[in-house]
Order: structure tokens, then C-alpha cells, then sequence
């Protein structure tokens, strides 16, 4: 097989972050367009880990923003700067699952806007996706935990109902699960992210791909053939067709 062009290895070159690493418990089960069932209380939602989250709960994106930004469900409330919810299209067919804020996420309140997301923007672009236009873009926890430590479960678990109702509000076409812990945390396979990278999984009716995390490739610069830039070049070519196949109407061209 022959080295990709030079644009196709030229996208990643930024300096190496410090990556964040958030190893999470799976995500329970979703279905798409669930009907709204209010929770016993729902004023309360933001308030206490407790009190339960059905699927229906939200009407709308906006009304999951607000109960966010005023959450207190997790000591992270205590240490954040913002909140981290999203940015791009809340009715694009694809998704990108991060695993969690870093510093320059917390201090803007957007997902991946750091090196990594600078990354993931050049990949995103290499096959003419717009991250304004084409994706929707979250993480599993929304509150950055201190010195971009792991998450308790306690906080995974207080934070992943929000990620739920993301998903079925949205209804993504494809989901992509940047790293292994992003793969664990929606889907709870627990295999080493290069031996699952690239392959297509079925989760509660959607399709899902694991791809390497941008942060991972910054810290492996190499652009031989097989290895992770390559490897995520020929995974991000096999997402836009898939993409195209889905949903012929879409327009690749900006």
C-alpha cells in the first residue's frame, strides 16, 4: 500500500498536549425518540445525583443546557470554570464524543478547542466535514475534573444521563468514540482501542466507530504507513462514505 498524499498526512501537525484520560463505567442503554417522561422532580434535577433522569425528560437541547449550567450533581461543580456541553449542529447526522474538558475547554466552555480539538478540526476537514455544519460534538463529563484526573464514578454516573438525552435529542446518524474510554463509557467494551479502531459497532440502533483520540496521534507524530495518522486517515475516508451512503443528500462540498 502506498503513503497517502501529502495533505492527507500533512493535517496533523501540532504540538503534543497533555492529554485527558477519563476511564469511565458504561453507558446504560438509549432509544431513539423516546416519548418526554418527567422525573418524579424535575426542579431538582440539577441539584442531586439522586434524582433520576428518564429518557423523554427534555423537550429540547435548551432545556438540557440550563438544567447543565446550573448543575451541582458532582463535586466537579465546585473546581470548574464552565460547564462543557457542546458546539456544532444539534441536527447533524454525525457525532464526536469526547472524553472530558481539559483547561482550555473549561476556560471556554466548548469541547475540544485545544490542541487536540485543533486536530480534530484538520481531520474533520480532510474530508470536507465542518464542525459548524456536519458535526455535533460532546463529551461523557461536562465539568473538567482538577489537573485532568479520572473521574469518580460518582460523577460519571451523575453526569452520563445529560450525555443520554444528548444523543436521543440529536439522533446521530454515526457516533464516533474518540479513545478507548470514550468506546467504554457509551458502549462498555473494554478492548485496547487500536485493536478496535476503525470498526463499525452497532449500539442501541446506531452506528458507532471507535477512532484513535486526536491527543494520541499528537503524541505519535509518526506518518508511516500503518501507522495512527494513517490509520486514522483511512478510518475518518470510511465515516465520510459511510456518512454518504446514510444520507445521499448530504453535501460534502462548503
Amino acid at each position: 500500500m502506498s503513503e497517502p498524499e501529502p495533505l492527507q498526512t500533512s493535517l496533523f501537525d501540532l504540538v503534543t498536549p497533555s492529554p485527558d484520560v477519563l476511564d469511565q463505567p458504561p453507558i446504560t442503554a438509549v432509544t431513539p425518540n423516546s416519548p418526554q417522561i418527567p422525573p418524579t422532580d424535575y426542579a431538582q434535577i440539577p441539584n442531586s445525583a439522586t434524582i433520576a433522569i428518564p429518557p423523554g425528560t427534555y423537550a429540547s437541547l435548551n432545556e438540557l443546557t440550563t438544567h447543565c449550567q446550573a448543575c451541582q450533581r458532582c463535586e466537579l461543580s465546585q473546581t470548574r470554570t464552565h460547564v462543557v456541553i457542546s458546539r456544532g449542529n444539534p441536527e447533524a447526522d454525525l457525532m464526536i464524543i469526547g472524553e472530558g474538558p481539559g483547561q482550555t475547554e473549561d476556560e471556554t466552555g466548548l469541547p475540544f478547542v485545544g490542541r487536540a480539538g485543533q486536530l480534530l478540526e484538520k481531520i474533520l476537514a480532510s474530508v470536507n466535514l465542518d464542525s459548524d455544519k456536519d458535526v455535533y460534538i460532546c463529551n461523557i463529563v461536562k465539568c473538567r475534573p482538577p489537573g485532568n484526573r479520572v473521574p469518580t464514578l460518582a460523577e460519571s454516573n451523575a453526569c452520563r444521563p445529560y450525555l443520554l438525552e444528548q444523543i436521543r435529542l440529536v439522533d446521530p446518524k454515526i457516533i464516533l468514540l474518540t479513545g478507548a474510554t470514550a468506546v467504554k463509557g457509551v458502549t462498555g467494551d473494554t478492548r485496547g482501542i487500536t485493536k478496535i479502531r476503525g470498526t463499525w459497532i452497532e449500539w442501541e440502533g446506531r452506528l458507532c466507530m471507535p477512532i484513535l483520540h486526536p491527543a494520541y496521534l499528537l503524541r505519535n507524530p509518526s506518518r508511516e504507513v500503518g501507522g495512527p495518522k494513517w490509520l486514522m486517515w483511512q478510518d475518518i475516508q470510511a465515516v465520510q462514505a459511510k456518512l454518504q451512503s446514510l444520507s445521499p443528500d448530504h453535501s460534502v462540498n462548503h
